[in-house]
């Protein structure tokens, strides 16, 4: 997103909080630097090399990949009900077929697609929208390594951007993702979540 600060004229209504998302002290503390909110982007993530041989690597990634976004949107959750707002979790293509050099990565990013689906269902019935972005490989320090093509953060940001203001549940913001996403929306697991989703019972307590 930081493209999309400098350059476009959505940066005055965009608050970019720097913090370590497996910090419980440094999520309150943001929570208490934002007065309101309208769209929670879950940002944050890595990427290490691994082959599975290290369960530490794993749980580093679950760490920051999905617990981080899981305790980030708890804590902002009072403020994105009082809105009504959106919730949108910055995943990756590998949540739906991993990449094999980085494992784990592609283990976290297809349990955070879960969580993300499961929370949509749970937020549905509170006005509170959650959407995952399914981005390609992008031209970040994640990926500076990486010859091949990547698309630009501040095209995918507008991607993000057009996609939540469409409605759109899964977000596919750039040109590779793109070629996958007529697949995604009329595949069977799109068709299965859309049946599981009406399993929110009327007594359960509300995410919070």
């Amino acid at each position: 997103m930081r493209e999309l600060a400098a350059h476009s004229s959505i940066h005055k209504r965009v608050t970019r909080l720097a913090l370590d998302v497996t910090n419980a002290e440094q999520i309150q503390r943001a929570v208490s630097e934002v007065d309101a909110l309208d769209i929670l982007i879950n940002n944050a993530g890595i990427a290490m090399y691994d082959d599975l041989s290290k369960p530490d690597v794993i749980e580093q990634h679950l760490a920051v990949n999905l617990f981080g976004p899981l305790n980030v949107t708890r804590a902002f959750l009072p403020l994105l009900k009082r809105s009504k707002g959106a919730i949108v979790n910055n995943l990756s293509t590998s949540a739906l077929a991993p990449m094999p050099i980085i494992p784990g990565y592609s283990i976290s990013k297809a349990a955070a697609l879960s969580m993300t689906q499961s929370l949509r269902a749970l937020l549905a019935g509170q006005g509170v929208s959650v959407h995952a972005s399914l981005t390609g490989p992008v031209d970040t320090d994640m990926t500076r390594s990486v010859d091949f093509p990547k698309a630009s953060p501040e095209s995918v940001a507008m991607g993000i951007f057009d996609g939540v203001e469409k409605g759109e549940e899964e977000i596919f913001p750039d040109s590779m993702s793109q070629s996958i996403a007529e697949g995604w929306r009329n595949g069977v697991a799109k068709a299965l979540e859309r049946q599981q989703a009406v399993f929110v019972p009327e007594n359960m307590p509300k995410a919070a």
